[in-house]
């Protein structure tokens, strides 16, 4: 599966008040392991930036006159997210920027050109209902360094959202030991390993490890709002 991580940085936070994109920075990964095949644009808006804004990229007016405009980047960009499952940190504000730059161009909205948008803001909100899930809130409480991050540039924040994004889905891994085989290739009538001759230990959970497995539980329980399958199960065998 070839996802792309992608992140943006802006001249103000309205797209249909005129504001427009100075930077876009994607990660690249391919089965969920980064690739290096990544891209870059400094772009010039156009315009100059709000002054809030400045304080939160540190662009300059001055540093983005001379660089391309998103017009003579478009091509090479959509060629690039053709496809892919793009993932992008609030992603409302992300794609609604970059489908008023396509469509000041007489281009097709983005979602016309690839896969599909996940967006790890809303993914976070379930997993951590009523704390801080802003991009710093989740490095910190992932163990993603961030230190790095003084100011926000969107091929720095695009590569923090990816090792994010690995850690907020690590669950979803698929519990398979590699055989050499690709899958499907081996026969339906193979017969299954024979463990009877070994003696597997069983190890039991410490109480530290039991309290932190609860407080797991604890929070996907409150995240589906009490429709967890095993507490289900739990009260019919009750």
């Amino acid at each position: 599966m070839r996802q792309i991580v992608l992140d943006t940085e802006t001249t103000g936070l309205s797209a249909a008040g005129g504001d427009r994109i100075i930077e876009i920075g994607c990660v690249e990964l391919l089965h969920r392991k980064l690739t290096g095949n990544n891209k870059h644009f400094y772009l010039n808006p156009e315009r100059d930036s709000h002054e809030d804004a400045l304080k939160v990229h540190g662009i300059s007016n001055e540093f983005l006159r001379d660089k391309p405009k998103f017009s003579a980047v478009a091509d090479e960009l959509l060629e690039y997210l053709a496809g892919a499952e793009i993932i992008i940190h609030n992603a409302q504000f992300d794609v609604g920027f970059l489908n008023r730059e396509l469509e000041l161009l007489g281009r097709e909205v983005l979602s016309q050109h690839v896969g599909s948008v996940t967006d790890t803001l809303a993914m976070a909100k379930e997993m951590f209902p009523g704390k801080r899930n802003s991009l710093d809130a989740l490095c910190n409480r992932l163990g993603v360094d961030n230190s790095g991050r003084t100011l926000h540039g969107a091929l720095l924040d695009a590569e923090l959202l990816a090792d994010v994004y690995i850690n907020l889905t690590r669950g979803q891994d698929a519990l398979l030991i590699d055989s050499g085989e690709p899958q499907g290739t081996q026969s339906a009538g193979a017969a299954a390993l024979d463990l009877s001759a070994y003696d597997l230990p069983v190890i039991l959970a410490n109480e530290q490890e039991s309290l932190a497995h609860e407080e797991v539980l604890g929070q996907l329980d409150k995240s589906s709002k009490g429709k967890t399958v095993w507490r289900n199960l739990a009260s019919s065998m009750a």
